[in-house]
């Protein structure tokens, strides 16, 4: 699995405040003192501050609250504080859901969500001509889920302002890994419903990219060691299982079968021919056709010869590069070589965003990700502006949107399928539950494919759809174009009226 596979997208100036925003409350909890062996200097105390959205046609009021839940090691040590930001309707009924939500990376706050998806507030990023540069003002947000569910968007140490309290060693130990990751994440939900007395309301959590690997574990966690119920959880662009990318063996074709459709889906965007029927063709022949030709290999030459006239076809690339790699052809040589003649480049988030190639001529991509570099600045400067001014929670702390740091001290461990394991030991255990798995047809960081594969080698746990599929037009974060995040809104408004 590649860096930028792991790195998530995966997100407020004058306009976030609206109206009533100068009318606050101080919470009364104050942030426990950090280990005295760390030169930190404390946390403030959770701020909260009232403010109002249009959502859906209709103004909403509600709570935004910074606040911060401490993580304590097996000796009651506290090791780590994870920094909250919390969206509430005040005076709702019991029975009013709150769902918690991650990004990924390993090393992404949750910004991207929260500014991008389902959040009060938005800020436009993630599309062709978006820049660093873009002034970091949000508006009201017609596609939040606040309307139907309170939002509580939580930073892992090491993003946001959330932090460690141990020296490297014991940070990477028991927060830069894949299981530990899992079970103080879990524990910080738990926390949060007792802190705020919501243990009777429906749960959702909600996860992007690596936070989509995150989602079915905490679930299972949870569910089977923690004892907390949930009513469903909502896996965007999801990072499900490590094991059938680049750590496939040799002998499998299952890489070429999974990146396939998105490059068609890319191409016939750019020709204007994108639907759902014709992507249905386009998936028919990646697991019918296009697998078993793979699987002849070079003792076919007709196969062979198949492969690459029907990939150069559904991918628009030049028959001779093509031909050149057998018709398999990799992320990285796509996004290439699909834009070289206008010397940009693509991204792997949504391939038809593309920024000019700084180095056009080098034999080898030299240029980071058109996307990550045009929204880490708009969003860094956006979230902070309303954590400290808005909301006033003063601090001098560094913010981290997302951080490569993390990412590299991240221990991934084996690839496995720890996520689908424990998605269907949780489905199993509660035929209540709703799941949805959610992406964008241009994906190449986490392809749709996947995700349509996995889905069908499960049971189907007594129903026919137990776990929901759509897939959006747009890339990784399909939610920041407005006619893809409201189709994502209308879809999860359904699974969340499941309920009883």
């Amino acid at each position: 699995m590649t860096k930028l596979r792991w790195i998530a997208a995966a997100a407020l100036a004058l306009s976030i405040a609206g109206p009533g925003a100068a009318q606050e409350k101080q919470v009364t909890q104050t942030t426990e003192n950090v280990d005295e062996g760390m030169d930190l200097p404390p946390l403030p105390a959770d701020k909260t501050v009232k403010q109002s959205a249009v959502i859906g046609g209709r103004t909403i009021s509600y709570n935004a609250t910074v606040g911060t839940i401490p993580v304590r090691d097996g000796k009651g040590k506290t090791i780590g504080q994870v920094v909250y930001t919390a969206y509430t309707v005040p005076g709702a009924d019991v029975n009013r859901p709150v769902t918690f939500a991650f990004n990924g990376g390993p090393g992404a706050s949750s910004v991207y969500l929260n500014l991008g998806a389902v959040g009060p507030k938005r800020l436009q990023f993630g599309a062709q001509g978006d820049a660093p540069s873009d002034a970091p003002i949000t508006t009201d947000n017609p596609n939040s889920w606040l309307d139907f569910t309170d939002l509580v968007f939580i930073d892992p140490i090491g993003t946001g302002f959330s932090r460690s309290l141990v020296d490297e060693e014991e940070t990477n130990k028991a927060f830069y890994a894949n299981d530990p990751d899992i079970e103080y994440l879990s524990k910080v939900i738990y926390d949060w419903l007792v802190k705020e007395g919501r243990l009777r309301s429906p749960k959702y959590v909600m996860g992007e990219s690596y936070g989509g690997y995150r989602t079915p574990r905490i679930a299972y966690e949870l569910q089977s060691q923690i004892g907390v119920g949930l009513n469903g959880i909502v896996m965007v662009s999801p990072y499900l299982d490590p094991a059938s990318g680049d750590g496939a063996t040799a002998l499998s074709p299952l890489p070429w079968i999974i990146d396939l459709p998105s490059m068609a889906a890319a191409n016939l965007e750019r020709q204007g021919r994108l639907t759902p029927a014709a992507m249905a063709d386009v998936v028919a022949y990646a697991r019918g056709p296009f697998a078993t030709d793979l699987l002849q290999g070079r003792s076919d030459p007709a196969a062979v010869a198949r492969i690459v006239d029907n990939v150069t076809e559904l991918t628009g690339l030049d028959r001779d590069l093509v031909a050149e790699r057998g018709g398999r052809i990799d992320s990285g040589t796509y996004l290439r070589a699909v834009h070289r003649e206008d010397r940009t480049i693509g991204s792997v988030y949504d391939s038809n965003v593309t920024a000019f190639d700084p180095f056009p001529w080098s034999a080898q991509r030299r240029s980071n990700d058109p996307i990550l570099d045009a929204l880490i600045a708009p969003t860094t400067s956006a979230m902070v502006d309303f954590i400290t001014r808005v909301v006033g929670w003063k601090t001098d702390a560094r913010y981290h949107a997302l951080s490569y740091e993390v990412n590299e001290a991240w221990d991934r461990g084996e690839p496995d399928d720890k996520p689908v394991q424990d998605l269907r030991k949780a489905i199993a255990n509660d035929p209540n539950m709703a799941v949805m798995i959610v992406h964008g047809w241009d994906d190449l960081s986490c392809p749709f494919m996947a995700s349509v594969l996995i889905v069908d080698q499960m049971p189907d746990f007594g129903m026919a759809e137990r776990v929901k599929l759509d897939v959006y037009p747009g890339g990784h974060m399909f939610y920041s174009r407005d006619d893809s995040g409201a189709a994502f809104k209308r879809d999860a408004r359904a699974i969340y009226n499941m309920r009883g």
